[in-house]
């Protein structure tokens, strides 16, 4: 069992076949509560994991008798969350890519970069010292999870963040797929921002928003007079952001005759403006995101095979809202404070009836419709903290809500039941009570503050 008390010596295990490289990373990354474990062979090194479970691991790709991969799937497939990272003098970009869907977190390339390895290891061991101490305070529970503005606790998102780090540093595309409002492009500045072209542009194309007979010259570019109102030379948006990435929203939209052109542009790195006949070199990372079925529109010949192998090299699944609802609580406070600051104002929170209320609604908008209510809910806030009467009318009324009603406590059927029969009488509070058979007090209690404020 991994030791996760807060005063225990955080671990580094170093595997390399190389017996000076493993003196040189210890005098390097030696410092006060960490413990640093060498191994000279795999079949060593597997054990010192076994027997220490260490949180972080440096691993040699090329070693006699066993590959750094076989390492580094014996290691995941026992510790998943474990962070192992591959050294090698050989570096491919093949052969990142691979180590990279085996599960490494980096790959690090011989000889090293002695101070960026401090720097890497120092990342790493703060991110484990953080995950120690997380279940401790709520306010760092949230900062702990809180992903370059992407919050997530629960299994599918600490895996997305995983895919994150580690195809961010070498990818040259990336298909992101997932539900409308799942959070597509903010995944993508995630990767940009921990990618080699941090510093340089990253543009945006929203696909489904090009008019067809425009989507050449807006991607390419076009010269001047190639047609009507072509007044200048024009960059299209692969030029704009050369050396940097091109995020294509929507890529499902893309016309099928000017898939062909898009393949040719990732292939080759080329473009040609329209009313060109010289192509252009551009180096450009693309992320494209999409909420559609592309093996589906496939098979419909709406979309080109060879053109989805081309983007689906590196994948990453984007879970709805419904598939992980355990992260429901943490996005809540993110939005609360986000909005309470924005609006310049102190909410401390919710309800509990009005976090019960949230639990239950089926969140087909996904994280930008909860995003949306929380920003409603903290406008029409009368407290410091969040009720049923400040949320959405929909939401009050009930609709939506993916529940079994078996599961139900008296109490919650009862308010749903009373909520909805406020709701149909035109929130008549007279009308409602006496349809119900009880006082206006007993009707405002369960209606929360926005039906007391009208007493």
């Amino acid at each position: 069992m991994r030791n996760d008390g807060t005063t225990s010596a955080l671990k580094l295990l170093v595997i390399d076949d190389d017996r000076a490289y493993l003196g040189l990373i210890e005098e390097v990354l030696q410092q006060p509560d960490l413990t640093i474990l060498k191994a000279a062979t795999p079949k060593d090194g597997l054990a010192l994991f076994q027997q220490y479970r260490p949180e972080i691991v440096l691993v040699d790709l090329q070693m006699p008798g066993m590959t750094g991969i076989e390492v580094l799937e014996a290691i995941t497939t026992h510790d998943p969350a474990a962070e192992v990272l591959l050294m090698t003098g050989y570096y491919t970009y093949e052969s990142a890519v691979e180590a990279i869907k085996k599960g490494a977190a980096d790959y690090l390339t011989k000889p090293l970069d002695l101070g960026a390895l401090s720097k890497r290891i120092g990342t790493a061991l703060a991110d484990a010292n953080r995950r120690r101490r997380a279940v401790q305070l709520e306010d760092e529970l949230l900062e702990t999870y809180q992903f370059r503005e992407i919050v997530g606790q629960s299994a599918p998102m600490l895996h997305v963040f995983s895919l994150i780090r580690r195809m961010a540093p070498h990818f040259r595309s990336v298909l992101v797929h997932g539900p409308t409002g799942t959070g597509k492009e903010l995944l993508a500045r995630a990767i940009h921002c921990l990618s080699p072209a941090r510093n340089r542009p990253f543009v945006v194309c929203n696909c489904a928003a090009i008019v067809e007979t425009l989507f050449e010259s807006e991607l390419f570019g076009h010269v001047r007079g190639s047609f009507t109102g072509a007044t200048e030379d024009r960059a299209g948006l692969f030029e704009v952001a050369a050396g940097g990435v091109l995020f294509l929203d929507e890529i499902g939209e893309v016309p099928l005759k000017m898939q062909a052109k898009f393949l040719r542009a990732l292939q080759f790195g080329e473009v040609q403006r329209v009313g060109s006949t010289a192509a252009r070199k551009v180096d450009v990372r693309v992320i494209a995101a999409t909420n559609r079925d592309l093996r589906t529109m496939i098979k419909g010949k709406e979309f080109r095979e060879d053109l989805y192998f081309r983007l689906s090299m590196l994948e990453i699944p984007l879970p709805s809202l419904s598939q992980r609802m355990e992260d429901l609580p943490l996005l809540q406070r993110y939005f609360i404070r986000k909005f309470s600051e924005q609006l310049g104002r102190d909410i401390h929170g919710m309800t509990r009836r009005a976090q019960s209320l949230l639990s239950r609604y089926s969140w087909p908008g996904n994280i930008r419709e909860l995003e949306n209510v929380l920003g409603h809910a903290c406008t029409m806030a009368q407290s410091d903290m969040i009720d049923i009467g400040d949320l959405p009318e929909h939401l009050r009324a009930g609709e939506g809500l993916g529940f079994d009603r078996a599961s139900l406590s008296l109490e919650d059927a009862i308010a749903n039941h009373i909520r909805y029969v406020y709701e149909k009488t035109d929130r008549n509070k007279q009308r409602a009570a006496e349809i119900l058979g009880i006082s206006r007090t007993t009707l405002y209690r369960y209606l929360g503050e926005d039906a007391a404020a009208g007493m």
